[in-house]
């Protein structure tokens, strides 16, 4: 165990576990009410997901978009939460983060020092849905320089390895093709980050103001109570920190436990980018003490390819976004068929990948391949691979598209129909079989100056002809300890376990197996952390039942 600010105690009020956005949040939250607060972070590295993510947050009806006067209500929001959820979520999870995302997002901004970037444009992920809107929801935090804000603390937070750019730069640029390098290469230089690191470095910065006590290589395994409270945790070092008002545990999800996952989700996990300390470490401790979980068939999925990347020694997958969304794309299957429209959300299309085959006995659409042209790669180019440079051992190449078919093992015949198919929808900007570039989201995410008629579909023309192959990934699991609407964690009876708190992917996710929109991760655990760290110093903004039934 090593600490980074402070210096070991015997006790503190508040032990908080894990240092993703969530932990920073309730030990932020908790600090500025005067507790004295550890967190302790099993890597070696602080930030956990958060810090290697988009950084973004979707709070719906928040302060940003009234301003502005862009059209929402707690009502529509709810509504559509309610949908997105597919009817499974708690409606207990759901009122908290609906109704409390914006009280968190002022006391960030106000309190905190977090600065964001409103979005006015991002549209939620499923325009079909009652409630949904197209922009207004999501914001991202402002770029940040690490440096000036942690002096060497900076050496210690998690980066994702990419430039600082914003997510809405990555909106407004489109292909990493039409990034302006020479100025990210500057801003490198100056120490800006952007995105998760971003966000997490602004939480962090107001967590050492006002004295949060910092740890790494600090393992939690076991809880430790006295007369049915929780009063400490117990490490894999044997040393004990004793709390005396609370524990939060926001240790992440269980996606690198190979055995909980595959006992557990509802589909097999092929890869995942979060930080492989991720191990179900806070599931394993609250169940051990008689809590409730709920919820863990479910993970952040997500459409990833294998390119090699590694995180801490460990392979990890890469999200397809742009890769599949780019006019001039399709995504087949096993058949060399297309299975479902390539552009909609990465939570959703990446659910198409389960679809079993019974008569066969294996996955129907995994593994799945991106399939593209040489117009595309040098318009857009495909992860950091550009056209002209040597082939990655990651892109399969061919000259003609029988050739293709037969490197990824696809039926010829189906392969060429299926491109032929799509490509007279193309030329005509609609796609009747599976309705890509219909939604404003589709939309959001195409090329604005393709030359087609719709900023989501262009034709495959000219060879050689590439494909990348899909497997079914996740950015973390998203069940496991239930807690109540101020994330006091639950037994199996369903009452709350004296002295523990619970939030983040360590949980239940409040929008069960839905996905709004972008930064549904990010906006309800800082949310649940926000309501945690009020909740333990004694202070308002806890779960109300009378706001909940206004809202419905």
């Amino acid at each position: 165990m090593k600490f980074l600010t402070g210096s070991r105690q015997n006790a503190y009020d508040v032990v908080v576990v894990g240092s993703g956005a969530g932990a920073l949040t309730a030990a932020a939250t908790a600090a500025r009410s005067g507790k004295s607060v550890v967190v302790l972070e099993k890597a070696s590295l602080l930030g956990g997901t958060s810090a290697i993510s988009g950084g973004m947050l979707w709070v719906p009806n928040n302060h940003h978009a009234r301003e502005r006067g862009l059209t929402d209500s707690a009502e529509a929001a709810s509504a559509y939460v309610r949908a997105v959820s597919r009817g499974r979520g708690r409606a207990e999870l759901l009122d908290a983060a609906v109704l409390h995302g914006d009280a968190m997002l002022r006391f960030a901004e106000e309190e905190l020092g977090v600065r964001f970037i409103f979005l006015d444009n991002f549209p939620d992920y499923r325009q079909d849905l009652p409630g949904a809107v197209d922009g207004g929801r999501t914001i991202e935090p402002e770029l940040a320089n690490i440096r000036d804000l942690l002096g060497d603390l900076a050496d210690h937070v998690r980066s994702d390895g990419r430039a600082p750019f914003t997510m809405q730069e990555y909106e407004d640029w489109g292909a990493f093709t039409r990034f302006p390098w020479d100025e990210l290469n500057v801003r490198a230089a100056a120490r800006l980050v952007a995105k998760g690191r971003a966000l997490v470095t602004m939480l962090l910065a107001s967590a050492v103001r006002d004295g949060v006590h910092l740890a790494v290589e600090a393992r939690a395994t076991r809880l430790v109570q006295s007369d049915g409270r929780v009063n400490g945790v117990l490490l894999e070092s044997g040393e004990e920190f004793e709390a005396r008002d609370a524990v939060v545990i926001a240790s992440g999800g269980f996606e690198w436990d190979a055995k909980l996952a595959d006992s557990m989700l509802a589909s097999r996990l092929y890869t995942m980018c979060s930080p492989p300390s991720n191990e179900g470490d806070g599931l394993r401790m609250a169940q051990r003490i008689g809590a409730q979980t709920r919820g863990t068939r479910e993970a952040w999925w997500a459409p990833m390819s294998i390119t090699g990347d590694t995180r801490d020694g460990r392979p990890i997958g890469t999200l397809l976004r742009f890769e599949r969304q780019g006019p001039g794309s399709i995504m087949v299957n096993r058949h060399g068929k297309r299975f479902a429209n390539e552009s909609q959300n990465y939570n959703d299309l990446a659910r198409c990948l389960h679809s079993w085959d019974s008569p066969n006995n294996q996955t129907l659409n995994t593994p799945a391949h991106v399939v593209f042209d040489q117009g595309y790669l040098e318009r857009y180019g495909v992860l950091s691979h550009r056209a002209g440079q040597p082939t990655p051992s990651y892109l399969i190449e061919a000259a003609t598209l029988e050739a293709l078919a037969a490197k990824i093992g696809v039926p010829a015949e189906n392969l060429v129909a299926t491109v032929e198919r799509f490509n007279g929808f193309a030329v005509q900007g609609e796609d009747p079989d599976f309705h890509r570039g219909e939604t404003a989201y589709d939309r959001y995410w195409g090329d604005a100056g393709n030359v087609w008629p719709n900023p989501s579909l262009g034709p495959l023309e000219r060879g050689p002809f590439y494909a990348l192959e899909v497997v079914n990934g996740a950015f973390g699991t998203n069940g496991g300890i239930a807690t109540d609407g101020t994330a006091r964690v639950l037994d199996v009876d369903g009452e709350p376990i004296p002295g523990l708190f619970a939030i983040g992917n360590a949980t239940e996710s409040a929008y069960a197996a839905g996905y709004p929109g972008a930064g549904a991760t990010l906006g309800p655990l800082m949310t649940m952390g926000y309501l945690a760290g009020r909740a333990i110093a004694g202070q308002p903004a806890g779960y109300s039942a009378e706001l909940a039934e206004a809202a419905r």
